[in-house]
């Protein structure tokens, strides 16, 4: 039986992903590369920011200057506080399973995923629970911020329902041990978006809070 929620933060709490890889569309178009938002999905989706900073290199063809990475998170942040919105269905579904452990396990980082969660009025819902691959030593795909965040909880990977959006993430919580509920409710995912959360393991998939409560309902019973 499952005891824990651990929930992906980017497209599946808050619906950032579309504002964030539009700032890095029109970054990378700025840099002399055109870039499309659908673009920008392919090539930057679930990636921890050292790996976008490398893929974004390799695309413009040369070395960025190191006043890069500050300007960039700031203007994404810039942003968030402008257009940030929750993901449909979120506070509902926390208020639902309000007693069940919970934590957030992103590939973000602590200062990124602080700012929205406040920009969102949840710090409180996951308040010393929310957990950075940019602790661990490898990000998504692998496993490790699944495995750190269930230590930090005391709770076994293989009692935790984790909530993911991205296959990065999907691969990362099915190598951890965790049962894996696949949601497609954010701004972002395209119409063959569940074959890839498939593919990448998923156990289920949700297309919104509402079937995930269903889902999660009778993996708690």
């Amino acid at each position: 039986m499952a005891k824990a929620l651990i929930f992906d933060f980017d497209g599946v709490v808050a619906d950032s992903e579309v504002l964030a890889n539009t700032v890095l569309a029109e970054i990378v178009t700025e840099l002399g590369v055109p870039t499309t938002v659908e673009d920008s999905y392919r090539a930057y989706l679930g990636k921890r920011f050292s790996e976008i900073i490398a893929e974004i290199e390799k695309t413009v063809g040369r070395t960025l200057p190191l006043s890069f990475s500050d300007q960039y998170q700031a203007r994404t942040l810039d942003r968030f506080r402008q257009s940030l919105l929750p993901i449909a269905g979120v506070r509902e579904f926390i208020a639902r399973f309000d007693d069940v452990p919970r934590c957030i396990a992103s590939s973000s980082s602590p200062d990124r995923l602080a700012l929205c969660l406040d920009v969102l009025n949840m710090t409180s819902l996951f308040d010393g629970r929310v957990f950075s691959a940019s602790n661990v030593e490898r990000g998504k795909p692998y496993p490790d911020i699944f495995l750190h965040a269930s230590a930090s909880i005391g709770i076994p990977p293989s009692s935790c329902i984790v909530i993911e959006d991205s296959p990065s993430g999907v691969t990362a919580a099915t190598a951890a041990g965790c049962t894996v509920v696949g949601l497609l409710a954010a701004g972002h995912i395209r119409e063959d978006h569940g074959a890839f959360l498939k593919k990448a393991g998923a156990h289920y998939l949700a297309l919104d809070y509402l079937e995930a409560e269903r889902i999660v309902a009778e993996l708690l019973d």
